[in-house]
């Protein structure tokens, strides 16, 4: 792990998004609660915010961070037959927050894939990415358009 001691501690949040595409018929279970599994969005939720609590056991050199906000949305796309998850990680600590964002996104979209797997197995995750970033020593940064 890389040594933050000397770093001040600071407000830092993190936006990340991504999105899983399905079938028509698929997207209308997850709209209507009519998924075996229960209510895909509200556990897809929760298990996001736990993800983002718990990012410094899954990947190796995180640092455990004492996060103080986890805001999680989707927005659904009958267009595009889409989900998109949007995170919002925030802390008052030495380090960013961008892996627990998106550590948040990917289980939000991997939970909404095993809620409805048994109805659309060929569901696809992608468009992974950090949207944004606040706070610490490098400032603030938001992704190109």
């Amino acid at each position: 792990m890389v040594d933050v001691s000397a770093k001040a501690e600071t407000h830092r949040a993190a936006r990340a998004s991504g999105v899983i595409r399905m079938q028509a018929a698929t997207l209308a279970l997850i709209e209507s609660g009519g998924a075996k599994k229960g209510d895909v969005l509200g556990v897809a939720r929760i298990a996001a915010i736990q993800a983002a609590k718990r990012t410094a056991e899954l990947i190796p050199l995180c640092h455990p961070l004492p996060i103080t906000r986890v805001a999680v949305d989707f927005e659904i796309d009958a267009a595009t037959r889409s989900v998109r998850c949007t995170a919002q990680v925030e802390t008052l600590g030495r380090t960013g927050v961008e892996m627990e964002a998106l550590t948040a996104v990917q289980i939000a979209l991997l939970t909404i894939y095993d809620m409805c797997k048994a109805a659309d197995r060929g569901m696809v995750m992608g468009e992974i990415r950090v949207l944004e970033k606040h706070g610490g020593k490098s400032g603030d940064w938001v992704a190109p358009a």
